[in-house]
């Protein structure tokens, strides 16, 4: 701990960010770094805690509890705090593949199991390590490192998100040949086209990416496995496969008036949005355009927090997010005590945008949506809902109509943001993966081989939709459970 009394003299403070009506004017990142002295402020507000939460990676009620990957927090919070940047980096580098992803995308766990948050704001965490990973690049600390030698074992990779690339990472460290093979056009899964560009810029990705490249990772795109070229060729060519596939298959909303045209899954837009705005450097062209349409986005979470701030910078003419849960409360619930994550009422970059542009929250809370009703050329333009409430049926909390609360709502787009119900099946199908009752792959975690021994899966794909920071964690044990059963032992951590 870098200065005993930081955490009773200083107070939080996150780096600023462009006000919402400037950065709705373009699709950068709108957050700037603190000065260093306020970074190492806010660093020595991290406390001698007898138990630093922040970094335990736990699931409570549900959600994570604490770093998923056991970042030392308080290490390089008391580095940063000194002024040693370069070993906060190293620090930090022992348990992140991808400092500079986490750091801009992560909700941050750790800050909401932080023991100062029990009382106070917490630590600033997440812009401390997106500042210690920035500053690493700015100096250079970071360049290609290939392995010394090699082993001679090849290793294919399916999928190239936050699970895929921090498994091809860490066994490309182990002196293995690695090659992920993605579908799309470019490297990065989520992290290319699921997560829009003001969010995590893909210049940051692509040097990731080619970082990777120069340390001796191939990448092949454009190459859809199970589809267009056969799985078993896999088995045969290769003397390991990890499956990071990703749990992409999106949660439909099947009621009366679901062909109409103008309504999309959630990441049909945002990915064609990126996809548009990196081939031609503008958003005009973009197949799926909110720009002068009234915008409903269906489902809460990040997604539809995207949803939302994309469409704003497409100059939706309205913008209404409906949310079938209830409006969380301003502080923690008798029932959501420290250090689970707080289920608190926030306004997140989309919400706040929308905010300053409607004058409201756009979010309405306990309505469901009920049919959509389309024009003569069968294009949507209606979203018909009724309010609810939460009762218990036997046990179970299930909704129910609240009468007279019928509501018709103008919409010629609509964006479905309601989760994923796990993977697209064709690999699984030909290579005959067992998968679990919600449809995942079977493959326990902590050895994530499945009953196919030569053939493992990790992140999404195995543990269902979940955070950037998750899969990271997986990617990382598969490949030491990889290594382990290429070499018969490992180091890797």
């Amino acid at each position: 701990m870098g200065k005993p009394t930081g955490f009773l003299e200083y107070s939080r403070e996150t780096p600023a960010q462009e006000p919402p009506f400037e950065r709705l004017r373009h699709w950068h990142e709108f957050h700037a770094h603190a000065d260093e002295e306020a970074l190492r402020r806010q660093a020595a507000r991290c406390m001698d805690c007898g138990i630093p939460f922040c970094h335990t990676g736990m699931v409570l009620a549900g959600m994570a509890s604490g770093c998923p990957i056991n970042n030392l927090i308080p290490e390089w919070n008391d580095l940063v705090y000194r002024g040693l940047w370069r070993e906060a980096y190293e620090r930090l580098a022992k348990t992140n593949n991808f400092p500079e992803f986490t750091g801009r995308v992560c909700p941050a766990p750790c800050e909401g199991s932080c023991v100062l948050g029990i009382t106070e704001p917490p630590v600033a965490i997440k812009s401390i390590e997106c500042a210690i990973i920035d500053k690493a690049f700015e100096e250079g600390w970071i360049r290609p490192m290939p392995p010394a030698k090699r082993t001679g074992k090849k290793v294919a990779i399916v999928g190239s998100g936050p699970a895929g690339l921090a498994c091809a990472d860490q066994l490309n460290k182990a002196g293995h040949w690695v090659t992920v093979f993605e579908r799309a056009d470019r490297i990065g899964g989520l992290l290319m086209y699921g997560i829009p560009n003001m969010k995590l810029e893909k210049r940051l990705v692509q040097r990731r990416v080619d970082l990777m490249a120069a340390e001796g990772v191939r990448f092949i795109t454009g190459c859809h496995v199970g589809v267009d070229y056969p799985a078993r060729q896999l088995l045969e060519d290769f003397d390991a496969v990890v499956l990071c596939c990703g749990a992409t298959q999106p949660r439909d909303l099947p009621i009366e008036g679901r062909h109409l045209k103008g309504i999309h899954f959630a990441m049909e837009f945002l990915t064609a949005t990126t996809k548009t705005l990196l081939d031609t450097n503008s958003v005009d062209q973009t197949p799926i355009s909110a720009r002068d349409k009234d915008v409903i986005v269906i489902g809460g979470g990040d997604t539809g927090t995207d949803c939302v701030a994309t469409a704003l910078r497409q100059r939706c003419r309205s913008l209404v997010q409906f949310e079938i849960l209830p409006r969380p409360p301003l502080t923690r619930a008798p029932d959501n005590p420290w250090p689970q994550w707080p289920k608190v009422y926030k306004l997140d970059y989309g919400q706040e945008e929308a905010a300053a542009v409607f004058g409201k929250d756009p979010r309405e809370y306990l309505i469901q949506t009920k049919r959509f009703s389309g024009d003569s050329s069968g294009y949507v333009r209606e979203v018909h809902t009724v309010r609810i409430e939460w009762i218990k049926d036997n046990g179970r909390l299930t909704p129910r109509e609240i009468p007279g609360t019928e509501q018709v709502w103008p919409a010629q787009l609509v964006l479905l943001a309601m989760g994923f119900l796990g993977p697209e099946n064709p690999i699984l199908k030909e290579l005959g993966i067992e998968q679990d009752a919600r449809t995942n792959v079977k493959a326990e975690y902590g050895k994530f081989q499945t009953n196919i021994p030569k053939v493992f899966a990790a992140g999404d794909m195995r543990r269902g939709q979940s955070l950037v920071v998750w899969a990271i964690n997986e990617g990382r044990g598969a490949a030491r459970e990889v290594d382990r059963f290429l070499m018969g032992a490992t180091e890797l951590p």
